[in-house]
């Protein structure tokens, strides 16, 4: 479009007529806050359809329609801490014709992606990743002679994780263009906790404080004799004059200016500090501040419930974080029931308290429930001193967020063989959230740990059968890893139990299979009716008496919703020293794109129909 077109200041602007994000530049802000009216409902249809997060993405519109007004992307290199508020980054960088596609099976990601688009300057799903990943494309670039800058937007509650911290350390020393946008909205998925929190909800920083060091320099400066001796005390003594402006001076000791806080929401004022902050060729960190759920009423009043949702009906004021009916409604309410009558048991969770279920424990017992922030490693390291003083710490995470404590699983827990339970929540597909949050890795990393239990219930009466048993029966750490959403088995529960079941001997090949695809096997041998079946409900370490099951057969199939390399199939497969027969593993093999979990089921050969085709084969083979 013509900039004479655009510059029509009072001229309505709508996105599609625009070339994005190039356009941007040229708008005023009358126009630019039309677009950002346009962007939100635009945001609210899509979410309310495909699911997604939408209290993050409301919150952060002004601010990503002023980073590109600022900045030249994809030659400024643009970073999301977790992605999850970069929704009006995709529809302002080419993806607006495809944004109904998102979270949907090829269609766009609700992360950042750098093979969807070159305006991502790094994949995004996981927190506090972004400040690190900074340095060194900031490094990069500069060693290539690159002056342009690398922007971080990452969110008070991903700077909670540790190793935000490092990446900080790291770029306010490093004097190259990179620059922090710290989105300050009080939220990471449950309300921020800390020490951290505190200071960030405290803070007063003034950006006045830049303008009157320079002006007194300046005044100095012309000041005959006297100015210069006086302005080096000034630059010595540099810490009173900051602290008179300041309630704190943590960012500058990491060796970044700091400048704001500013209200994220007022595009004109965003736009100029940001322009301020680019005028600097040091590392600069910019404190916004935002609503999260802002022009959506029924988020702004609950951002928690609005953070991750499903698809929800728009007359719907406050969808919950997790049915009554999941998996992790019923740990939670189980581990409550447990700890009325044990007052050694304490709940962990890590910034997710009601993603995890464990609200009901925080509730009924708030002095044994610990939230530490979006700190893994951390809950794990504190679980493991709580069972040093006889307590027995229960942690629900998620499977995707569990990677992160893999060192102090094995060198705080596993070597002095500390009796902690993990709760291992959306362990398997996820769906549309894709690659970044499937918990298909947890079994092949946690197998490698010595002193470690793993169960994988099929149901919700297994589930409170595994962990009973996880907090009572077993040593050293007791895992259990249950699926998102709902039980929706059909199988006989009066067979439920914490060890295995089989079938009996009645045939010559055997389906061997764990969690909640059990279910499905168990019908799709009922129709094939020639083969026996194994459920493992404990499936590490695996006994002799599985091993011997196994042995018997001519033929074995094993369904494995998880990672085949290293999975449960292949330490069944290492440990049958007088097998003489065929096996076939059906698992996962890469990494998983976002789809339904029943596409993504029987596009890894674990639905019904796809379970006896494979049966089918193995037998006619």
């Amino acid at each position: 479009m013509a900039n004479n077109e655009i510059n029509n200041s009072k001229r309505h602007i709508k996105l599609s007529e625009l070339n994005l994000p190039k356009d941007l530049k040229n708008l005023s802000f009358f126009q630019c806050n039309e677009l950002c009216r346009e962007i939100r409902r635009l945001l609210i249809k899509n979410v309310s359809k495909n699911g997604g997060h939408l209290s993050s993405n409301l919150g952060a519109v002004e601010l990503s329609l002023a980073i590109h007004r600022v900045f030249e992307s994809p030659k400024d290199k643009i970073i999301w801490d977790v992605g999850h508020q970069s929704y009006t980054h995709k529809i302002l960088t080419g993806r607006l014709d495809k944004f109904s596609t998102l979270r949907k099976e090829n269609g766009i990601s609700g992360f950042p992606k750098p093979s969807e688009s070159i305006h991502d300057g790094f994949i995004s799903g996981h927190s506090s990743n972004s400040i690190s990943a900074a340095c060194g494309i900031a490094r990069g670039m500069k060693l290539k002679g690159d002056n342009h800058h690398t922007v971080v937007v990452i969110g008070d509650g991903a700077f909670t994780g540790g190793l935000a911290y490092e990446g900080l350390n790291n770029a306010g020393k490093s004097n190259d263009n990179i620059i922090v946008i710290l989105n300050h909205n009080d939220m990471s998925i449950s309300k921020n906790v800390g020490a951290l929190a505190k200071y960030l909800s405290t803070i007063r920083s003034k950006p006045e404080y830049l303008d009157t060091k320079k002006a007194v320099g300046r005044i100095l400066d012309i000041v005959p004799a006297v100015g210069e001796p006086i302005k080096k005390a000034i630059v010595t003594s540099k810490t009173a004059l900051k602290g008179a402006l300041y309630h704190s001076t943590m960012f500058e000791d990491f060796g970044f200016i700091y400048l704001g806080p500013v209200d994220g929401h007022n595009i004109e004022e965003t736009q100029r500090i940001l322009e301020r902050a680019k005028s600097f060729d040091q590392p600069v960190l910019v404190h916004v501040n935002t609503v999260k759920g802002k022009g959506y009423s029924p988020a702004e009043r609950n951002p928690g419930a609005f953070h991750g949702v499903s698809s929800f009906e728009l007359s719907v004021n406050n969808p919950e974080v997790i049915s009554d009916d999941s998996y992790s409604a019923v740990f939670g309410k189980q581990l409550v029931k447990f700890a009325e009558s044990d007052s050694k048991i304490c709940a962990l969770t890590a910034a997710m308290k009601y993603g995890t279920g464990l609200q009901y424990f925080a509730k009924k017992f708030p002095k044994r429930f610990f939230d530490v922030g979006i700190a893994e490693q951390h809950a794990v390291t504190f679980s493991a001193g709580l069972a040093s003083e006889g307590m027995l710490p229960v942690f629900a995470v998620y499977s995707s967020f569990l990677q992160r404590a893999y060192d102090q699983i094995l060198h705080d827990n596993s070597i002095d063989s500390k009796h902690i339970v993990i709760g291992v929540d959306r362990a398997g597909f996820v769906g549309e959230d894709g690659e970044t949050h499937q918990g298909l890795f947890d079994v092949s990393f946690l197998t490698t740990i010595p002193n470690i239990t793993i169960f994988s219930p099929s149901c919700y009466e297994e589930l409170s059968h595994c962990l009973v048993t996880a907090l009572y029966d077993t040593d050293g750490i007791a895992v259990v890893r249950y699926p998102r959403g709902n039980d929706k088995s059909e199988f006989d529960k009066s067979i439920v139990n914490s060890e295995y079941y089989y079938t009996g001997k009645s045939n010559s090949t055997l389906v061997v299979t764990y969690g909640r695809i059990y279910d499905n096997a168990v019908k799709a041998t009922d129709i094939t009716g020639k083969c026996d079946l194994l459920k493992l409900t404990k499936i590490f370490p695996v006994s002799d008496k599985i091993t011997k099951i196994v042995e018997d057969y001519e033929n074995v199939i094993f369904f494995e919703e998880g990672i085949k390399n290293g999975g449960v199939s292949e330490h069944i497969v290492s440990s049958m020293s007088n097998f003489r027969g065929n096996y076939k593993i059906v698992a996962v093999e890469g990494f998983v794109k976002q789809a339904s979990v029943n596409r993504q089921l029987e596009l890894f050969g674990l639905s019904i129909e796809k379970m006896i085709e494979t049966i089918n084969g193995v037998i006619n083979g």
